[in-house]
């Protein structure tokens, strides 16, 4: 293969100097030297692929995770470790970190030992010990080797309930980096949580403090590029940066110098992994191409380079949904931005019309793999980006310049981190009340048909874009377009119905629940996994006053979301089962509770409730079973049957005239329980118990007898909710279901006592 390419190579080189006479290229020479140049990046490609793959083969432990070894190991630490939670299973906290396996030790039945010195990248999974290892340490751990899927960037997962043992530090530069990042992290320690947690990751990408509300707001209004590694975060740092030097005087090379100085210190504060890497290459060609005298085609050039080399050194990253956007976005800048920045400044001042045409390009280029990964559509993105941009240069700045003199006086650290902090509060500012605009984010289908339409329409736009910036009154009409969408004065377009009574959010793997009381006041029933599409559903439903939060038991994905439901809304009380497991996640809602000013009371057996229009009555639990002692596990390895699931609350729920039985996650004992009380269980409405699962009780589904049975379940999701068995189940009962995995959340309404279920599609049955 590698001769046919030079022999290709050498024929274009042949034909390159058959010229005209006027020195032009002849047409068909100009098309071989495109044919025959996309095949040997194609080639090149292809070559890079498979070495890549022979590569992560090498060695003994692909072969030894194809047997599911347990071997000893020294393991370099590539990256910084993430701890996780499980959302439904009881496994303690873990952690995920890249390494690199440079010697293994194995032990085979009857033989001695045998050590090996490789290079084999893993993906290891260990306890929460983990959590303290640092990038670039050496650490010896034993642990089981198994595979993965083919094609990745890793040969093998390592899990290890080992505690990790350090060989050594990290080298002595990466060390003096660490001092630089907790001297920033010093320096702004006693600013407000979310500057704390976004001046380093503006910084150094240090996203260890910013949290998942702030996270969530800077996903819906496209700032995400700020509170993590990102070409664009380079780029608007480089761009106040260089003016800067260029008026106290820089000029020419030094201008060269001051940039890649500043790229190596964002490189090294950041660690050179291969995701900052990307981002400093992205970001000096999107900075190329906001230059003139020729810096596009400059520019162009650089980028198709660029992806060229980045793809051969790591041809996985032809899968990667980051490098994607990340290449879009450079793009967009590239071959748009240019174009755009020029017809703007026909009637508006230069900066303005550079501050604009830069975040529009990237954003349009990389809408249609938002789409396809979040199934929303940002509306607001441009806007935040262009009001957020100015002051990310100065904060970033502030911060380099905290962190540096961290290493010499923490007082005076803590000074500069102050001044930090404010252009951070005006970046948090934005990204806050973006989010909580009406129509900060659109839902699209994320499937084939939908991303090819979204597509087309954005290249609607790349060809009027120009035609509409240049106008004024073009330019006004759209703003007040987009603002009428965005702001909706009007209302939101015929969703939710005005008439609704019950909502089944559409959170993914799990319950979020909204039982209307009155206007703009509801009782909410668990809150999913997810802050954000719990924060987002209550936002939908005008929900500001929640006098009561039911938490059905405290499984992660029916509690995770609660700081979305507290999000600048008044939670007069939470009430809970009297289960209090697992732990964690407890007293996780007990700290929001405390934050909030929420009182927290837990549900009593067959208590009867009136909130506004919403009544109920609890049926369950009417005993709790023991708490497990410290260090245990309560549940079994799938979920099925544990005490938690079958302490959730059951409650009876009467609103507009429908009878509505929620049911959390209760499994087959307690659903025969709940039977065998006497309760009246008919209901018009059955929330069907743990997301449909395989295990229900028949007899409790006949009972209830339900017209409708809604389940909440998260699209793909890997636990086959809701199952076929059950499926088949309530089709035999005469119940007609609905499923959030399939149709997004469910509104249900009853006008003149005709049960309707609205979704997106205003879809209805009787």
């Amino acid at each position: 293969m590698a001769l046919v390419l030079a022999a290709v190579v050498g024929l274009l080189l042949v034909w390159r100097r058959r010229l005209t006479d006027n020195g032009e290229v002849e047409p068909w020479t100009r098309v071989a030297w495109v044919g025959v140049g996309t095949s040997v990046v194609v080639g090149g490609l292809a070559i890079a692929a498979a070495l890549q793959v022979a590569t992560v083969r090498a060695g003994p432990v692909y072969g030894l995770a194809g047997g599911s070894a347990t071997v000893s190991v020294r393991v370099r630490i590539d990256g910084d470790p993430i701890l996780k939670q499980s959302t439904t299973s009881r496994r303690p906290p873990y952690v995920v970190v890249k390494a690199t396996v440079e010697e293994v030790r194995s032990r085979a039945s009857g033989q001695s030992s045998t050590s090996v010195r490789v290079r084999t990248p893993v993906l290891l999974i260990g306890t929460a010990k983990w959590k303290d290892v640092r990038f670039g340490q050496h650490v010896d751990a034993s642990g089981r080797l198994e595979r993965v899927d083919s094609g990745g960037e890793v040969a093998a997962m390592l899990s290890t309930r080992s505690p990790p043992r350090i060989v050594d530090a990290p080298p002595w530069w990466l060390r003096s980096a660490e001092r630089v990042r907790a001297g920033l992290r010093q320096a702004v320690a006693h600013e407000p949580d979310d500057v704390r947690g976004l001046v380093p990751a503006l910084v150094m990408g240090d996203v260890s403090g910013v949290s998942a509300e702030l996270n969530a707001d800077f996903r819906i209004t496209g700032l995400t590029h700020l509170s993590a590694v990102s070409g664009t975060n380079l780029t608007l740092l480089l761009a106040f940066l260089l003016p800067l030097a260029r008026l106290i005087g820089v000029r020419a090379r030094g201008l060269t110098v001051v940039g890649v100085l500043t790229v190596v210190v964002f490189v090294v504060l950041a660690r050179p992994q291969p995701s900052v890497l990307r981002a400093a290459a992205m970001g000096l060609i999107a900075l190329a191409a906001m230059t003139g005298g020729g810096g596009q085609r400059r520019a162009v050039r650089s980028l198709s380079v660029a992806v060229i080399v980045l793809l051969l050194l790591d041809t996985s990253l032809a899968r990667s949904a980051g490098f994607a956007l990340s290449v879009l976005a450079t793009a967009g800048i590239v071959l748009l931005g240019p174009g755009w920045r020029d017809a703007l400044a026909r009637w508006l001042p230069g900066w303005l019309a550079d501050a604009i045409s830069c975040p529009l390009a990237a954003q349009l280029a990389c809408t249609p793999i938002v789409a396809w990964l979040s199934g929303q559509v940002s509306l607001v993105a441009v806007v935040a980006n262009l009001l957020a941009g100015p002051t990310v240069g100065p904060a970033t700045i502030l911060g380099f310049v905290a962190a540096g003199v961290a290493l010499l006086s923490a007082g005076l650290a803590r000074i500069v981190g102050w001044a930090a902090g404010w252009p951070a509060r005006w970046i948090i500012l934005v990204a806050r009340e973006g989010a909580d605009l009406p129509g900060a984010e659109s839902a699209w289908p994320a499937t084939v048909f939908g991303v090819a339409v979204l597509t087309l329409l954005c290249l609607a736009l790349v060809f009027g874009m120009h035609r509409i910036l240049e106008r004024p009154i073009a330019m006004i009409l759209a703003t007040v377009v987009l603002a009428v969408v965005v702001l909706r004065p009007i209302g939101t377009f015929g969703w939710p119905p005005r008439d609704w009574l019950f909502a089944v959010c559409d959170v993914g793997q799990g319950d979020g629940l909204v039982l209307r009381a009155g206007d703009g006041t509801a009782v909410v029933v668990d809150t999913g996994p997810d802050p954000a599409a719990m924060d987002r559903c209550l936002k939908d439903l005008g929900v500001r006053h929640i006098p009561v939060v039911v938490l059905s038991h405290f499984h992660a994905d029916h509690v995770g979301g609660l700081a979305g439901v507290l999000s600048g809304r008044q939670v007069d009380e939470i009430e809970v089962t009297p289960y209090f497991s697992p732990r964690a996640e407890y007293d996780r809602v007990m700290e929001l509770a405390g934050h909030s000013g929420a009182e927290v009371r837990t549900v009593a057996f067959h208590e009867r409730r009136v909130v506004g229009q919403v009544s109920w009555t609890t049926l369950w639990p009417a005993k709790v079973p023991a708490l497990p002692q410290a260090g245990t596990s309560s549940a079994t390895s799938t979920d099925e049957g544990s005490p938690e699931n079958n302490a959730s609350i059951a409650m009876m729920v009467e609103v507009g005239g429908l009878r509505i039985l929620l049911t959390g996650d209760l499994e087959p004992e307690s659903q025969r329980a709940v039977l065998a009380s006497g309760a009246e269980l008919r209901a018009d409405v059955l929330k069907v118990p743990h997301h449909g699962s395989a295990r229900q009780d028949p007899a409790f589904i006949a009972a209830v007898n339900a017209r409708l049975a809604v389940i909440s379940a998260g699209r793909d999701n890997d636990y086959g909710h809701p199952a076929p068995r059950t499926l088949d189940l309530l089709s035999h009962n005469t119940t007609r279901t609905a499923t959030t995995n399939v149709s997004g959340s469910l509104i249900i309404t009853n006008p003149n006592n005709r049960l309707s279920l609205a979704t997106r599609s205003s879809e209805a049955v009787g």
